[in-house]
């Protein structure tokens, strides 16, 4: 062998090798995260442009590996929804104590070559095998396939809620293997629901909407500030109820949601798809059919250039991050709980703004007392920290980018694409549609 040749293939060895063990510590990282471990950060390491690609798909692999030997209740393999067994899966005890969640996983019609839609149905707040087993049927009748439904039993009747934190757990264990193991369509997940469900999917709906393609509640009608309506700027949203549906002013929340998207859609053309009705001479029943066929049509945008977050506490609960933000400090001086978030990218500048936010009801539903009507009123951001992450789609890499935030410029340069990126953002959002090579730090 020439020593140029052998001197060449020697360097190749040595740098499959050093890949190798990089792999194998990031997936010995994201074994440490799933188990509630805090490990050392990853250490720094600059991507040149032209690997990220390739950086993006390995550090996804490690995670999808990292997932599978993860010691947790599983999916189990996809039937078909029509031949779905009764399955089980068990609330953390420290969330809600003793508390199982039966459910129903199967697939109608053919697996598409990008994967399967995903639909999330949450049923009403009747006694719960009989609202369980009038969902099943229900889902097998609607006309979505192809379609991968996952169906649940409300865990216990005392805690009759699909938004308290047991269940959100389940809920985002359940993107995370569905989206580790490849069987679905990130960008084409669902979420709907029928009275109880209704309120429960409007609510997450809002807190999850980075995930969302598209919402379907039905027969509810949330408080405002339990389901900020800013969020679904990127979602297509569905509220059918009925125009005589009274009861907890169902029908004048519906309304009001109406008049808020449109109000949004307005100020924003290409934003808030929405399809909210109240149908004429009915009550709490009505045609559940019109939805998932509706939803089924929208796909996610996972990276938009332009988006508005209120970021609440859900059950005494925070997100990490949505979109591409992932929040590290929030502003919590004189009690505030609730910051929007307002992120446009335009010709390489980055926008954010970030505002304190206070609700003050200026309407109530008469007899039940509910706020309709809300007056917002919004304050400055002083306080907070929060890391923006960032992809070539969204900015040119090759040019210099800014950051403004509250109109003050915070950084003015070009992006290091760096691994830490990439797994930090695997870790905040466990989505293959967000594994971002760069980003900016930035503490108010």
């Amino acid at each position: 062998m020439k020593k140029g040749l052998f001197v060449f293939s020697l360097f190749f060895i040595l740098a499959m090798a050093a890949q190798a063990q990089d792999r194998a510590f990031i997936e010995q990282y994201f074994q440490s995260v799933l188990q509630g471990e805090k490990p050392s950060e990853i250490p720094a390491e600059r991507i040149k442009r032209a690997k990220m690609e390739c950086y993006k798909e390995a550090v996804w692999q490690s995670w999808s590996r990292a997932n599978n030997v993860f010691d947790e209740e599983k999916l189990p393999a996809i039937r078909p929804l029509t031949n779905a067994d009764t399955l089980r899966w068990h609330l953390p005890s420290i969330l809600q104590y003793d508390s199982v969640m039966p459910f129903y996983f199967g697939a109608k019609g053919e697996r598409p070559a990008g994967g399967w839609p995903f639909l999330l149905y949450l049923h009403g707040s009747g006694p719960k095998e009989h609202e369980f087993s009038v969902g099943y049927q229900l889902c097998k009748r609607f006309d979505d396939a192809p379609s991968l439904y996952f169906i649940p039993q409300i865990p216990s009747e005392k805690h009759y809620r699909w938004y308290q934190r047991g269940k959100q757990n389940v809920w985002e264990r359940l993107l995370r293997q569905l989206f580790a193991n490849g069987s679905v369509d990130a960008n084409r997940v669902y979420i709907f629901g029928i009275s109880e469900g209704g309120y429960g999917s409007q609510r997450l709906a809002s807190f999850y909407a980075d995930y969302l393609a598209a919402a379907g509640p039905m027969a509810g009608g949330e408080i405002i500030h339990d389901a900020p309506v800013e969020n679904l700027g990127n979602v297509a949203f569905s509220l059918l109820t009925g125009a005589n549906d009274f009861m907890f002013g169902r029908n004048l929340l519906t309304r009001r949601v109406g008049e808020l998207l449109d109000s949004l859609q307005k100020q924003y053309p290409d934003e808030y798809c929405h399809n909210v009705q109240l149908i004429p001479g009915r009550g709490h029943g009505i045609d559940y059919s019109p939805t998932t066929p509706w939803m089924r049509k929208f796909v996610r945008s996972p990276r938009p250039l332009h988006f508005v977050w209120e970021d609440f506490p859900m059950d005494g609960r925070y997100r990490k991050g949505f979109y591409n933000i992932e929040v590290h400090e929030r502003d919590t001086i004189y009690g505030n709980k609730r910051t929007r978030y307002e992120m446009t990218i335009s010709d390489n500048v980055v926008n954010v703004t970030l505002q304190r936010v206070l609700y003050i009801s200026v309407e109530r539903e008469p007899r039940w007392g509910i706020p309709i009507r809300q007056q917002t009123i919004t304050s400055p951001v002083v306080k907070g920290g929060f890391t923006l992450y960032l992809a070539p789609d969204m900015v040119d890499f090759d040019k210099k980018v800014t950051l403004v935030v509250n109109g003050r410029e915070v950084f003015k340069g070009r992006l290091k694409p760096d691994v830490r990126y990439l797994v930090n953002s695997c870790v905040c959002f466990f989505d293959p549609e967000r594994l971002f090579p760069a980003g900016i730090e930035v503490n108010l």
